[in-house]
C-alpha cells in the first residue's frame, strides 16, 4: 500500500507508474490486460486521480494504450510492431556504432569486450536472464560510446521496455532463447567488438546492422511459429 497522506499528487502518480511499469516488465501484469483505475487505486491505497495520471505517463512511454469508452490496457506487441521496432534499432544502433568507432576509448572497448566474454560464458537457457542483462548492457555501452546525444536518447527510449516487455508477448521465447541464435549471436557480437577495437566506422556500422537484422529475422520466425 502507498501512503497517500504525505506525498504530493505528482509523487503519488510517479509511485503508481513505477509500480505498474515494474509489474508489466516482470510479467505480473500481462499484455492485453485491462488496467482499471478503481482496482489500482484500491491496491495502492491512493485516490483515482494519481492512478489516472500514472496511466497517462505509461501510455506516453508505450506501455499502455487508451481505448475510447473502454479504458486502458497493457500494450500487446504484434509481429508488425516487433518488425518496426527492430527496423528502428537497425538504423539507429548502426549509426551510433559508426560514431562510437570514431570516439571510443580503450577502456570502453575493454568494457564492451568483457560484456561479450560474460555472454559467451552463459549457459542458455540456465543463464538466460543473465545473458539478456549482459546483452542489454552490451548494446547500451556501444551506443553510449557514440556521444551522439539525440541517438542515445532515442535508443534509451526504444530499450526502455525492450526486450523485457517483448518476451512476455512471445511466450515461445520467454524462458528460452530464440531458436538457433546462440552461436550466431556470439559471433555477431564478436564482430562488433572487433570493429570497434579497430576503430573502423564502416565495419562497426555494418556489423551492428547485420546483427540486429539477423536477430529480428530469427525472432519473427519464432513469433510466426516457423521452424
Amino acid at each position: 500500500m502507498l501512503e497517500a497522506g504525505s506525498p504530493s499528487h505528482r509523487q503519488l502518480a510517479q509511485l503508481v507508474s513505477d509500480r505498474v511499469r515494474s509489474s508489466i516488465l516482470e510479467g505480473r501484469i500481462r499484455p492485453g490486460e485491462w488496467l482499471r483505475q478503481e482496482r489500482l487505486a484500491q491496491e495502492y491505497g491512493v485516490s483515482q486521480m494519481p492512478v489516472r495520471e500514472a496511466l497517462k505517463r505509461l501510455a506516453a512511454e508505450g506501455f499502455v494504450e487508451h481505448l475510447p469508452y473502454r479504458g486502458a490496457r497493457v500494450i500487446s506487441l504484434t509481429p508488425d510492431d516487433v518488425e518496426d521496432l527492430y527496423a528502428c534499432r537497425a538504423v539507429l544502433e548502426a549509426r551510433a556504432a559508426r560514431y562510437a568507432a570514431l570516439a571510443i576509448t580503450d577502456d570502453q572497448v575493454a568494457a564492451i569486450r568483457a560484456l561479450h566474454t560474460g555472454m559467451e560464458a552463459c549457459a542458455v537457457p540456465a543463464d538466460l536472464q543473465r545473458y539478456r542483462d549482459l546483452n542489454r548492457r552490451f548494446h547500451e555501452a556501444v551506443f553510449q560510446a557514440s556521444h551522439r546525444s539525440y541517438l542515445i536518447r532515442n535508443l534509451l527510449q526504444l530499450w526502455s521496455a525492450f526486450p523485457t516487455m517483448l518476451w512476455s508477448n512471445v511466450p515461445r521465447v520467454a524462458v528460452t532463447s530464440v531458436p538457433d541464435r546462440n552461436d550466431p549471436d556470439n559471433q555477431e557480437h564478436a564482430e562488433v567488438v572487433a570493429a570497434l577495437g579497430a576503430r573502423d566506422p564502416e565495419r562497426a556500422e555494418h556489423a551492428v546492422r547485420r546483427h540486429v537484422e539477423a536477430a529480428a529475422a530469427a525472432l519473427m520466425a519464432a513469433m510466426r511459429g516457423e521452424p
